[in-house]
């Protein structure tokens, strides 16, 4: 199972979200707890009543009236509380729902505010199972478990307390259960929550080796990994099972312990309270009343026991969906206002990945306002990683990376893509029209949507030189595209990604394998066609093809992490250094990371 997890929130972080969510919702929490109360006490009647008739008969008092008012009474009382419990359920339930609401929506905030190194070096299927499976299990534990304990601690506590009115002698007899209760339910907390972040853990290690083995189906195939790949699920499986085996035998010790308590007290009640009434302690009604009590509090007492295990469940999974804010979502930052150029400034910069060797080793590069820069380097010299630093995707381990002046890592990420935008081979369509899909970057410039007019629309197609294909869709740019609609090509996927850059109309522009899905001759021509319309602005690309690179201002060529020289293509041809070596070797080298 990988040991790339994102981290799990502690136990004070819990506490203060429940503490911050009972304080924003405590008027919701408080009529919820007064309805419970309400209707616990109306189930608290019944016995009281009972053991009145009871002395009554005994004493000759009560009359087949009174019985029958008395009947009447605690009927009356039981159909109160079962509307009581009705609308305090849905109360409960309401509430869990809006607290969960909210957590979903600080989940997606913090899904979205993870920098991409962190992505990138984290298990997919963790990430998976914090949106579904832990989301889905945190939704079955407040709306059923949360709701259902709440009434069973109110209906125990206001047992005890009517049970110490009719009689503190006989609330001794409950004592009885509190050490064992309290020895079973210490070591079953103490094994359960673990082992739940245990079995979260194994079903992410699950899903990430599916998941894998389903993108890269074809990979599989062609390599013949298909046992390597079958294998690798079945030790997945292996420790997924041996996970909830765990916590299986872990919930068996506490169901165990609890069925034999729920009959303890009834015994010690039974003797406690004969014992008293022979000695005049108590009377018959009381022995009567505290018994009913005591038989009622079982119920309560059992449900609690019951839901224990799923309240547990639910903590794991609350404290894998807040963990995600602690790993290493980009913290608030000052805004910097307008900035008044476009020119980037990387000064002395190193790079590693984790805990790996340094990649990059004292980079200096200095982009003027305008400027057109190709880099280009052998497959491993570090193009796409400076490519990334250069967009504030991934930070220096050393070094700065700036924009007029302005470090790239002190710049809040919706204020930075105002600025410098990263376009790279994998682009992703979203489901939806093709207008929504181009609308998008509409929000990097501070526009409404609706506000971008087609004309807009049509003319970043006609640039990247996808207005043809786009005219022959069925609804033009209002078809449906994605999964499950009209599907794109990868070159069509791309084009639509050039033309949202072109809509956001950033200051600077950082092309990596940009156009590397289409043929060689539609890649050049869009290059050009992009050069015209992009005029003024600065612009990165990370040319793999060679031939890219002629036309930019100053190349930049790497080896091995550094920069070996900078240049226009003839100035470094000339030189017959690095450049003129790939050159004449017709080297355009493969994508790299």
């Amino acid at each position: 199972m990988s040991t790339r997890l994102l981290p799990v929130a502690d136990g004070r972080a819990i506490r203060r979200f429940l503490s911050t969510a009972a304080r924003h919702h405590r008027r919701e929490l408080s009529w919820t707890l007064l309805l419970y109360a309400m209707a616990s006490a109306c189930g608290l009647v019944g016995p009281r009543l009972l053991g009145s008739m009871v002395q009554g008969i005994q004493s000759g008092t009560t009359t087949a009236g009174h019985v029958t008012v008395l009947a009447a009474t605690i009927g009356a009382f039981i159909l109160l509380q079962t509307f009581l419990i009705r609308y305090a359920f849905r109360a409960a339930g309401a509430l869990a729902a809006t607290v969960l609401a909210d957590i979903r929506e600080r989940f997606v905030d913090d899904t979205l505010a993870l920098s991409q190194d962190v992505v990138e070096s984290s298990d997919e299927g963790d990430l998976v199972t914090r949106a579904s499976g832990d989301t889905d299990r945190l939704r079955r534990s407040a709306q059923q478990a949360v709701p259902s304990v709440t009434e069973a601690l109110v209906y125990i506590v206001l047992s005890i307390g009517a049970l110490a009115l009719v009689s503190w002698l006989l609330l001794l007899a409950i004592l009885v259960l509190v050490p064992p209760l309290a020895l079973a339910t210490k070591w079953y907390l103490g094994r359960a929550y673990p082992s739940y972040l245990r079995e979260a853990e194994a079903s992410a290690g699950l899903t990430e080796g599916l998941t894998a083995t389903i993108q890269g189906a074809a990979t599989v195939e062609a390599f013949g990994l298909e046992a390597d790949r079958v294998r690798r699920a079945e030790l997945d499986a292996e420790a997924w099972y041996a996970a909830v085996r765990n916590r299986m035998r872990i919930r068996t010790v506490l169901y165990t312990t609890e069925e034999f308590l729920f009959v303890l007290p009834l015994a010690p009640i039974l003797l406690l309270g004969g014992y008293a009434y022979t000695r005049g302690w108590v009377d018959l009604g009381q022995v009567t009343a505290a018994t009913v009590y005591t038989l009622q509090m079982m119920i309560p007492l059992e449900t609690l026991l019951d839901w224990v295990g799923t309240l547990q469940m639910g903590r794991a999974s609350l404290a894998r969906i807040l963990g995600v804010s602690d790993s290493g979502a980009e913290r608030a930052l000052p805004e910097h206002g307008e900035i008044s150029s476009a020119d980037l400034s990387v000064r002395d910069v190193r790079f590693a990945y984790g805990n790996g060797p340094e990649v990059l080793h004292g980079i200096d590069l200095s982009v003027r306002t305008g400027e057109r820069i190709a880099i280009v380097g052998q497959t491993g010299s570090g193009k796409s990683t400076l490519a990334r630093l250069l967009s504030g995707v991934y930070h220096p381990g050393a070094g700065s990376v700036d924009i007029s002046g302005v470090a790239l890592q002190e710049m809040a990420p919706h204020e930075l893509r105002k600025h410098v935008v990263l376009v790279t081979q994998e682009q992703y369509i979203f489901g939806g029209s093709l207008r929504e899909n181009l609308e998008l970057s509409a929000a990097y410039a501070d526009r409404e949507p609706q506000a971008t007019e087609d004309l807009a629309l049509w003319d970043a197609l006609k640039a990247v030189g996808a207005d043809e294909w786009v005219t022959g869709l069925p609804e033009r740019l209002d078809t449906t595209v994605g999964a499950g609609a009209e599907e794109l090509t990868d070159a069509q996927a791309q084009q639509i990604a050039l033309a949202r850059l072109l809509l956001a109309d950033p200051p600077v522009l950082i092309l990596d394998e940009a156009t590397s899905q289409m043929d060689p001759g539609s890649a050049r021509h869009l290059e050009r066609a992009l050069a015209t319309v992009l005029e003024g602005r600065t612009v990165i690309a990370i040319a793999h093809r060679l031939h890219t690179a002629q036309d930019a201002d100053r190349i930049v060529v790497m080896e091995n992490g550094r920069i070996a020289e900078v240049g226009s293509h003839q100035v470094l041809l000339d030189k017959q250094g690095a450049y003129a070596r790939l050159w004449s070797a017709g080297a355009d080298p493969v994508p790299s990371c």
